[in-house]
């Protein structure tokens, strides 16, 4: 509807380092659209990888605390010798 009522209209665009006669209103609105959509997926892109990043860092550290907390300190060991001091008594 919008295109249709305006395509006769035009528009003097200045960009600051570029001026641009005579371009159509619709193609300047849509133009604006097309923009403001890159724009905002740069900007979500941009969320969503700091997101991302708090997450992956705030599940290492649940991780590390469930470590911590998954070992049992009334544990004792069953052969209190360490491995080294065990002598083969097996005769030859």
């Amino acid at each position: 509807m919008f295109a249709s009522l305006n395509s006769s209209h035009r528009v003097t665009l200045r960009l600051g380092f570029v001026t641009l006669f005579g371009v159509p209103l619709t193609v300047v609105v849509f133009g604006a659209v097309i923009l403001g959509m890159v724009v905002m997926l740069g900007a979500g892109v941009q969320s969503d990888l700091k997101v991302r990043r708090i997450l992956r860092a705030r599940l290492v550290e649940e991780d590390r605390e469930e470590r911590e907390r998954a070992v049992d300190q009334s544990q004792q060991d069953l052969f209190p010798e360490s491995d080294a001091a065990v002598s083969d008594t097996r005769a030859d």
